[in-house]
């Protein structure tokens, strides 16, 4: 599965896969590897990096358009 969605985010704020990694406590090797669809994301990560972009893990997986986070339980 291609993340473009996690790059576009990251791209769009104009922050670096240095500041994500460090955001994400991995390296940016690893963060790489996830955005050039080299390596899975773990589900933690990937809910770490929805919240950060204050959206939901569908919308980064493409599961679905709607940029809108879900409401919290």
């Amino acid at each position: 599965m291609k993340y473009i969605r996690i790059r576009n985010l990251r791209e769009d704020k104009d922050l670096t896969q240095v500041y994500m990694a460090k955001v994400l406590n991995i390296t940016q090797k690893t963060y790489s590897r996830y955005e050039n669809d080299e390596r899975s994301i773990p589900i933690e990560i990937l809910s770490k990096i929805a919240d950060f972009h204050h959206t939901s893990v569908d919308y980064l997986i493409e599961r679905t358009n709607v940029k809108k986070p879900y409401p919290k339980c």
